[in-house]
């Protein structure tokens, strides 16, 4: 799955420059097209489509972040409620509130990740159905998970966290370039995102083979 998407992602750009600039284009844009654009890939279309239709891809962009924004809230609500606590108690005198932060961000961080377990299956079902509904059928994505089964889901995502780690790594060295590793980092956002869709698509994908 990581060597295919791969290939998906640098087949999209490498040698398609007029393509590429379209797609860097769509990220400065406040990346909402190409978050529109990323619906396209977790639809399944291969090979990557064109970059075209820019209204829609502006309007399928706005109802993707209204979904990671709406299966964010649990995790913003753990982590704004931490932080103003333990800015309160110290504010208070009471030094223990560091102590109580650091439980709340640790308890922010494990609602995140169960957030995001069912969120990846939530958005491509919200790609395919069209239906923002339809990212928050917790019956079918429970459904799709168990299809494809618990242990080889965790792994694939487990693969993809480490996978995104290297990439950061990559990407905050050669952010320490001055200008030209901005903009080799704004190059390659694209391509990156085009990745993680792609796998996700695939990993959604395996559940009808399971």
């Amino acid at each position: 799955m990581v060597g295919e998407s791969f290939e998906y992602a640098k087949d999209a750009v490498v040698g398609k420059w007029n393509q590429w600039l379209m797609l860097i284009i769509a990220t400065i844009l406040l990346g909402l097209p190409l978050m529109g654009y990323s619906m396209k890939v977790l639809r399944g279309e291969k090979p990557a489509p064109e970059v075209a239709d820019w209204g829609t891809l502006f309007v399928d962009g706005i109802k993707y972040l209204i979904v990671v924004i709406i299966w964010a809230i649990p995790f913003m609500i753990v982590y704004f409620l931490t932080i103003g606590a333990a800015v309160m108690a110290m504010m208070s005198g009471d030094m223990a509130g560091i102590g109580a932060m650091m439980v709340g961000l640790l308890i922010a961080f494990i609602v995140g990740i169960v957030t995001a377990v069912f969120a990846l299956i939530g958005v491509v079902r919200f790609a395919r159905t069209g239906a923002i509904g339809e990212a928050f059928n917790f019956t079918e994505i429970l459904a799709t998970i168990a299809k494809i089964g618990w242990v080889p889901y965790i792994i694939a995502l487990v693969v993809l966290i480490v996978v995104d780690v290297i990439i950061g790594i990559i990407v905050t060295i050669l952010m320490m370039i001055p200008i030209l590793g901005f903009i080799i980092y704004l190059c390659l956002i694209a391509p990156i995102a085009l990745f993680f869709a792609r796998y996700i698509c695939q990993l959604y994908d395996s559940a009808g083979a399971a």
